[in-house]
């Protein structure tokens, strides 16, 4: 039997629809500022949004030169986010990032430490070709990626609301980096891969940014509007079957699951914060693309980047030419059936 609505829920519901009305001129609002400076990659675009309109981090793979860096740039300017970026190298030390404690001496003579709050302390960080840090040093964000505070000298200092970590790396230099260990992977909400432009997007590109005035993107929203989109995007519906599809997905790409392809492919697979991943970020691109409530389709489009870097292929599968994507897009296959 179906349940009876209330006044109350009508009234619920109305506002619901009203906050997602106002979310979604938003959104649009944001997506017209951010094409004024990034020429077409229309999917690099939305799912960096995505990972910040559901709050979480998103991880930038691509070669040098595809507008990563302008990209979170320009998102800070037009989320009207205080933002900073680290440049990774193999020297840079954990107090780079984090901050480290000065002593002070003061007209009595007396002294005392006093912390100098470092990079991290930014609502938007950019970390620019992340693979280059040590170990020591990725660890020191992955800290601030989990928990949203440090620790420093026995001493917790929380960091600013909302707090987001853009990654980029390149794929191609692979000497003197460091690969992401796993753990660390794992904290981002999504990766995107950033290919290179279309035809139509280069000549844009070609002609708009090599004359004296370039176009610049204004501030749309502030960190508190920011902050309620993303209250509302958890406050959304999801219906049974998108929350079965979620967790059918996730548990089809792991091992010993039953999926014989995965069985023979897949060395290890998601855990299950691959599904909270993709319960926000399918509702993110439902209110993205003007829609209520996720369907199977939005899961379908975000396996790729939501899966991708919490999973490994066998030595035999790499041997066989496969990847990490023929995997997932043979199970979103078997998920559409």
């Amino acid at each position: 039997m179906g349940m009876m609505k209330t006044p109350d829920t009508e009234l619920d519901e109305s506002a619901m629809v009203a906050s997602a009305e106002a979310a979604l001129a938003d959104i649009a609002l944001i997506r017209r500022e951010v094409s004024k400076v990034i020429f077409g990659q229309e999917r690099v675009v939305e799912n960096t949004l995505l990972a910040i309109l559901s709050g979480g981090h998103a991880l930038l793979v691509g070669v040098p030169g595809l507008a990563k860096t302008k990209l979170v740039t320009t998102l800070g300017t037009v989320l009207g986010l205080d933002a900073n970026r680290i440049q990774f190298t193999p020297d840079l030390m954990p107090s780079d990032i984090l901050g480290t404690e000065v002593m002070d001496q003061d007209d009595s003579g007396r002294r005392s430490f006093r912390f100098l709050k470092g990079p991290v302390f930014a609502q938007l960080l950019m970390a620019d070709e992340i693979n280059r840090a040590s170990p020591r040093t990725q660890s020191a964000l992955l800290q601030s990626m989990q928990e949203y505070h440090i620790t420093m000298a026995g001493q917790r200092y929380d960091l600013p609301a909302p707090f987001h970590v853009l990654a980029t790396q390149n794929p191609l230099e692979q000497e003197g980096t460091y690969p992401l260990p796993e753990a660390q992977l794992d904290r981002f909400l999504l990766q995107v891969d950033v290919g290179y432009p279309e035809l139509a997007a280069e000549r844009q590109i070609l002609l708009e940014t090599t004359g004296l005035a370039e176009s610049r993107a204004d501030s749309v929203i502030g960190a508190e509007r920011l902050i309620e989109i993303q209250r509302l995007i958890r406050q959304m519906p999801v219906s049974d079957t998108v929350v079965e599809a979620i967790l059918s997905l996730v548990r089809s790409a792991r091992p010993g699951q039953g999926n014989s392809d995965t069985d023979k492919h897949v060395a290890w697979g998601p855990g299950p914060r691959a599904g909270q991943s993709l319960m926000l970020c399918a509702r993110a691109r439902a209110l993205y693309e003007g829609r209520l409530a996720p369907s199977l389709d939005d899961v379908h489009a975000l396996a790729e980047p939501i899966l991708q870097h919490r999973m490994a292929l066998t030595f035999a599968a790499r041997a066989e030419g496969m990847s990490v994507r023929d995997v997932i897009a043979g199970l979103v296959r078997q998920a559409k059936g």
